[in-house]
This record gives C-alpha cells, structure tokens and sequence, in this order.
C-alpha cells in the first residue's frame, strides 16, 4: 500500500497535475508485472488514487482504492484513444473514474464526462465519484475544491473551473460542450441512439483529449463490437481483460472437486489458473450458461456471441481461429497480409469485393487463393476508392504470377474494373461476355453454400482471422436471405466466395480458351 507523505493543498494538487505521469520517486517495496517483461511502475497519478481516493469495495465500505492487476495493466498502457474489452466487474469503470476525478481537480478547466447506457446506471456509477470528493480532506472540500452544483450526476469546481458530470447515451449529450476527458461505459448496451450519441461526444472532444470507450460484450454486432474490430483502422489501442485478471474470482474447493477436463487443462496451463479459479469458473457456466462466454470474457473473440442463425458452422469457425497462426507478412499499416508467399510455376485466384472508399463505410477486400489447392494465401483489407483499390489489385496480382482477378461488377466494380483496364492488368476475369464477377440473388446463396461446405470439410485453408470473425457474424434472417449481422461486415467472407465460384468456373477450363491462362 501506497503511504501518504504529503499535505493534500491547492499548491500540492498543483504540482501533481503537472506530473500526474511521472514515476514516484519512492516505488512499492513490492512491483508486480502487469505483462510478460513490463513491470508497473507507480506514477503520481496512482499514487494520488491510492493515497486518497475511497471507495466502497466488494468486501468494505470506505477503503482506499488499492490498484488490482487489471488496474495497472491499463495505467501501464492506456493512450489518448482507447477501446476497452472486459469480464464484468474488474473495476475498470472505477479506475477511469479515478484518473479522471485526479485531472479534474489537479487542472484548471477541465471538462470531464461519463456517459452510460441509461439515467439510471450513470447515478449508480456517479456516486464513485461523489464517493472520493467526500472523502478528500474538508478543508479542500469547503476551499479549494469547494462545489457550486453538487446533485446526482454533476460536481462543478467554481475555484478552478473544472467540472465531472455524467450523462446517459439517451440523452443529448456533449452537444455544446468542451470535453477534455471522455469515459463511455457499456457502450455495447447503448441501443439505436447509440451511434449518434458517440458522434455528438466525439465532436465534443478537445484534439488532445482522452477517450475510453468500455464495455463487456453483448453479441456480435452493433457499436461497441464494430468499434473493437476497428480500433486498428481508427487508431484506438485495444485493452481486453479476461475474468482470471481479478484474484477475487475464486472459490474454495469442495472434497469432491472433480479431475480437469480437456478444455480446463488448456486453460490453466495457458494462463495459469489455479483449481480455485477452475472451480468459481464452473459454478457460473453452471449457471450463466451460454451467457458466461458473455459475461466472463476468456478470449476478445468468442465473447462476442452470434445472434441468429449463423450460416457457417459456428464450432468449426472457433476451432479454425483457435488453430490460426502468424502470418509471413503484414504490410499497409496492416491492410496487406500474407500468409502463404508467392511459388514460381503456381496459379493463382484473386476475389474481390469493392467498396466506396470512405473510412465510415464497408471495406474494400481481396482474398488470394491457390488456384490448384485453394487454400488462402493474402488478403488485402481497407478503405480505399476505386481507383486505389484497382492499383492495390494490380500490385497483389503481378506478385501472385500474374493472378486471374475477379472484381464483383455490382456497384462500385465498374469502377475498379475499368480501372484496371486502364492499368493494362492481363488477367481479369470475364463472365457472359462482360469483365467481372456479377453477384445476383441466384448466385449469391450458391456462393455462399459452397464456402460453408468447404469450412466444414477443410477449415485449414482459411487463414485469417478477419475472414473467420466475419463467418461469425454472417446469419440467416428472417426472410431466409444472408448477410451480416447488423453493425458488422462480410468484405472477406463474399470477397473469398467469389474466388472459390471462379476456381470451380475455370477448372475446367483448358489453357487454349483463355487468354495467358
């Protein structure tokens, strides 16, 4: 524990907020590592938090906030943009509550928000907050840090302008203001308004601003799920945190406690669980059942649960993810991968799916497959134009021997396709006469039904975890057509579709009727 050696002033609260990141220069007799060969170091901010900040904990009201594991583990790696994946209850709601009541009342002027799913849930969560100006020294409380506006859901600091205020995802929140600091929970939960809401509080949000976006999972779909795959294309970094982080999630063992099965082995030899872990874990899959993957994240995939009837076999996909391994290469920021690099003498099939381009809208995708074996060999994945796009194409098929590229022509294909006449690329796949691959309500279920088919049979030709993610979210609706599900995307999954539908068309298709083929 953290040992306060210093009067709580207006002079003091000064100087810490102009080093609320700078190490302590007396540290924890004991440090702990928050990940493999990063040890957390304490910081005037955590130090402040653990020094001063009272809450009212699982097991007794008032104490002081002593950081978890969970805690340091995003004190040690939280950025200005940042998503956040959790189990329930590792309090990491509490602890961004924390950081940003330091800043609050350590700078002049700042503005800092919560914003939940309900009025209801943003006072339950308000009152951590009203919880540590209570019990800061009364002298600062009638003083320095005196409040003219103290309710449910609002601490206005008059001395040094500054304000904490929450708000639900109902209401019109951030319209009109300036914030400096943004905390959005369970933001899976925040319902159809949900999207205009985040709008409104990110145009809200100073350029130097910080921003976490929290929530456990709560299917796969919607905006905090479409937020998580995205972080990498928006620039926010991920933070997952599994049920096993908080020590608290244990039991002890009974005398009959029954040997390991398979899976529990596997888990406890890959992250270390102890038998009490294994046996609190039991008690809520008992209970919670299929809800527990939810509730009790293990893994920032199969937490986000399908809804509807998904297409492909769901027990397949999840065994193919859990097999996938690093690929050859990566390449764009990440929008090239490549898994399987290029053979002399080999043919290749290169499925595309184009999109407007814009960075709110669907993915461009090329999905390159051995034209003999079929399995995955790259994949481009981004937001690009047409004309982009049909370069990005062009480089892709010359490095795969001159690929045969087959552009869905729906939409925005025309476009790429005549791009890539203008290229002068030598390959482009033709159908009916016409450049492309044309996508219709009799193709499509067929495309898609020969992909399914293919997983079941070899799921060790899919190599991307984008690919397999999107599987996972491609259900069939009520009016028995198929797509993804709402809030996210099957780029990839119709991308690849297309490529096997060409492989099949031109197996049989001999060298003399086509060109250079």
């Amino acid at each position: 524990m953290a040992v306060v050696t210093f009067e709580l002033t207006p002079e003091r609260l000064k100087w810490l907020g102009e080093h609320l990141d700078t190490p302590r220069e007396i540290q924890p007799l004991v440090r702990e590592e928050v990940e493999p060969s990063k040890v957390w170091e304490l910081t005037e901010r955590d130090g402040f938090i653990e020094d001063w900040l009272r809450i009212r904990s699982k097991t007794t009201s008032g104490a002081l906030l002593q950081l978890n594991p969970m805690q340091r583990m995003y004190s040690s790696s939280c950025t200005k943009r940042n998503v956040v994946l959790k189990a329930r209850q590792v309090g990491i709601t509490t602890y961004i509550a924390a950081r940003f009541f330091t800043q609050t009342i350590t700078h002049g002027g700042i503005l800092s928000m919560q914003v939940t799913q309900s009025r209801e849930s943003a006072e339950d969560i308000f009152r951590i907050v009203r919880r540590f100006w209570e019990n800061l020294p009364e002298e600062l409380r009638k003083g320095h840090l005196r409040t003219s506006h103290r309710n449910a859901r609002q601490l206005v600091f008059p001395n040094i302008d500054s304000e904490y205020c929450l708000a639900s995802a109902e209401e019109n929140a951030g319209r009109g203001r300036t914030i400096q600091n943004l905390h959005c929970s369970e933001v899976s939960r925040w319902g159809r308004q949900g999207e205009e809401a985040l709008a409104s509080l990110r145009s809200a949000l100073v350029p130097s601003g910080e921003i976490v976006l929290e929530s456990t999972a709560n299917g796969a779909g919607g905006l905090f799920y479409e937020e998580w795959q995205r972080a990498e294309d928006t620039g926010y970094q991920r933070h997952f945190f599994p049920w096993w982080v908080d020590p608290a999630y244990a039991v002890e063992l009974g005398a009959d406690f029954p040997p390991l099965s398979a899976l529990e082995q596997e888990l406890s030899g890959r992250h270390g669980l102890k038998p009490e872990q294994i046996a609190w874990r039991r008690k809520q899959w008992a209970s919670l059942r299929g809800l527990a993957v939810q509730e009790f994240a293990e893994d920032p995939v199969s937490c986000f649960r399908a809804s509807g009837e998904c297409v492909f076999d769901l027990g397949t996909v999840e065994e193919a993810l859990r097999g996938l391994s690093e690929p050859f290469e990566t390449r764009d920021n990440g929008r090239v991968t490549i898994w399987l690099p290029v053979q002399t003498g080999r043919k290749y099939v290169i499925g595309a799916d184009p999109a407007g381009g814009g960075i709110d809208g669907y993915y461009s995708c090329a999905e390159v497959i051995d034209r003999d074996l079929g399995t995955q060999c790259a994949e481009y994945h981004g937001h690009c134009p047409p004309r982009e796009f049909a370069k990005e194409l062009v480089k892709l098929g010359k490095e795969y021997n001159s690929a045969l590229v087959a552009v869905e022509r729906n939409n925005h294909g025309f476009g790429v396709l005549a791009w890539l006449r203008m290229l002068d690329y030598p390959q482009i796949y033709e159908q009916g006469g016409q450049d492309g691959w044309m996508t219709s309500a009799v193709s499509r279920p067929v495309m898609i039904e020969t992909l399914s088919a293919v997983l079941g049979e070899e799921p060790g030709l899919f190599r991307s975890a984008t690919l397999l993610n999107e599987m996972r979210t491609f259900v069939r609706f009520a009016n028995g057509k198929s797509g993804a599900a709402a809030g996210t995307h099957d780029d990839c999954v119709l991308a690849l579709a297309i490529a096997w539908e060409v492989r099949k068309a031109e197996a049989g298709r001999g060298a003399s009727t086509r060109r250079a083929w």
